[in-house]
């Protein structure tokens, strides 16, 4: 996936995961993110890279996200691969 298209998405993902109430104050814990930084970095995509690896921190988080979107769960992975840092071998 290009990067632009990823961005786009990766946009998105930070959308609803915004709405998730239960979700939000993990993430923010999580990343140390203030709202102010959301605001400010919501374009640079090497923070919506950490927005998607969030995500897949949680099987149930991607499927619901994929769902809410519209895509099958392995275009996260697509996404992430088009976003700074996806191209790193997973040697998990």
């Amino acid at each position: 996936m290009k990067q632009d298209l990823a961005e786009t998405r990766a946009l998105g993902i930070l959308g609803w995961l915004l709405v998730q109430d239960e979700l939000v104050p993990i993430f923010l814990g999580a990343t140390g993110v203030t709202e102010a930084d959301l605001r400010d970095r919501a374009a640079d995509p090497v923070f919506l890279a950490s927005v998607v690896d969030f995500l897949m921190l949680d099987d149930a988080w991607v499927i619901a996200c994929a769902e809410a979107h519209g895509w099958p769960p392995q275009d996260i992975l697509e996404i992430r691969a088009g976003l700074p840092g996806g191209d790193l071998p997973n040697w998990t």
